[in-house]
């Protein structure tokens, strides 16, 4: 029986996000500002999601969103993190949460953040991917697991692109990404094995390291937002059930 791969750090993420919370704190606005941003390119979009599917028009959203952001420096919620009672993301709904109940109102005219810039957000390109979210199949909470999901998935395959980008080999990746997710036919792996004048066998080797990698990618970023490593298995698993609704 196979071993199963272990999660292998990646310089691609380099700090987990309980720390980059941390650093929400530092002393120095580029050390801050920084970590903002980690967090806002992470996770905007499921908290936009909740947002819009909670009820606000695309402009509270948008303003909501900006504003959650500043709020967690300017109540230093950091100091009140603790990894130990769940996960980053259920932390951070919470946070969310306890924004919008105890100040309803828009921030849009307020300058928020001691200082530090908010990460802009492209309303119209938030908004014509929230415009392709299922209409009811999902609850507020439900989508933001489903978009926290996603962006997974999408950084690993970043990551996963830029290693191949990196080695010169964007054509094999780009020919051998459908088969990360589905196992492809004898005639897609002879199309591919032409394509790339190797052989089949080749080919399908290529695909399992692929995946093998793939998947070192999506632990490597679940890594950083559980507090014990041994968590790993525990949040790929239920990614994946979260895909599968």
């Amino acid at each position: 029986m196979s071993q199963p791969v272990k999660p292998v750090a990646s310089p691609e993420f380099p700090t987990t996000r309980w720390s980059v919370l941390r650093r929400l704190n530092a002393s120095q606005t580029q050390v801050a500002s920084a970590a903002l941003e980690i967090l806002c390119r992470a996770y905007r979009y499921p908290i936009y999601a909740y947002l819009r599917r909670s009820g606000h028009t695309p402009e509270d959203a948008e303003d909501w969103t900006q504003g959650f952001f500043a709020y967690l420096i300017e109540k230093r919620l950091a100091n009140r993190a603790a990894p130990e009672k769940g996960h980053f993301r259920s932390f951070l709904l919470g946070s969310l949460k306890n924004f919008i109940s105890t100040e309803r109102r828009k921030q849009a005219a307020v300058k928020r953040g001691g200082g530090l810039a908010v990460v802009s957000l492209d309303a119209l390109t938030v908004e014509e991917r929230y415009a392709q979210e299922p209409a009811a199949e999902h609850t507020p909470e439900t989508l933001f697991e489903l978009s926290w999901a996603r962006e997974v998935m999408d950084r690993s395959l970043a990551a996963l692109e830029r290693e191949h980008a990196r080695n010169g080999r964007e054509r094999a990746f780009a020919l051998l990404k459908p088969c990360l997710y589905r196992d492809a036919d004898a005639q897609s792996y002879a199309s591919i094995a032409l394509e790339l004048g190797k052989s089949e066998d080749s080919i399908k080797t290529g695909v399992l390291r692929m995946r093998q990698r793939f998947q070192q990618c999506l632990r490597a970023q679940l890594i950083d937002t559980v507090a014990e490593p041994a968590q790993v298995e525990e949040e790929l698993s239920h990614l994946r059930q979260v895909l599968q609704r």
